[in-house]
């Protein structure tokens, strides 16, 4: 019975994921790999006995940070021309700045300092927060 309830659950996760996924662009496979890694971080932070996966957590969104670095957030097409140089200036600078703090987030687990990698966290959430903000693109709503 449980294995049948289990089937039926992935079958239904794999049918919602391809219908969604097939959309996605190289910047958003980016970021939905570093919001895993930052779900799975937010977590486990504070847990010393963890901070091996912590930092490995780290380097996945310091990887596809710097690959998303390269890459153009849709929201660019929206901005007028005139605009879209500083506008992409800005979110490399944020991307950058992120790739940072993720930095400091690596020496603090690696030292065994959770409290201040918590604290780090906290501000990576926050650049998390601000750049979306500014550079993703609202989702389209469908009209019935």
């Amino acid at each position: 019975m449980k294995i049948r309830i289990l089937l039926c659950s992935l079958a239904a996760a794999l049918l919602v994921g391809t219908s969604y996924g097939a959309e996605d662009t190289p910047l958003q496979m980016k970021m939905q790999k570093m919001n895993s890694a930052f779900r799975k971080l937010r977590t486990q932070v504070t847990d010393a006995s963890k901070n091996d996966d912590s930092v490995a957590q780290a380097e996945i969104i310091k990887e596809n940070a710097t690959d998303a670095l390269k890459l153009t957030p849709m929201k660019a097409e929206d901005t007028p021309e005139a605009d879209r140089a500083k506008f992409m200036a800005d979110y490399q600078a944020e991307m950058k700045q992120l790739i940072a703090a993720v930095d400091k987030l690596e020496v603090a687990l690696k030292a065994g300092n959770n409290e201040e990698a918590q604290k780090i966290f906290a501000e990576i959430g926050g650049i998390q927060k601000d750049g979306h903000k500014e550079f993703k693109k609202a989702p389209q709503r469908k009209q019935q």
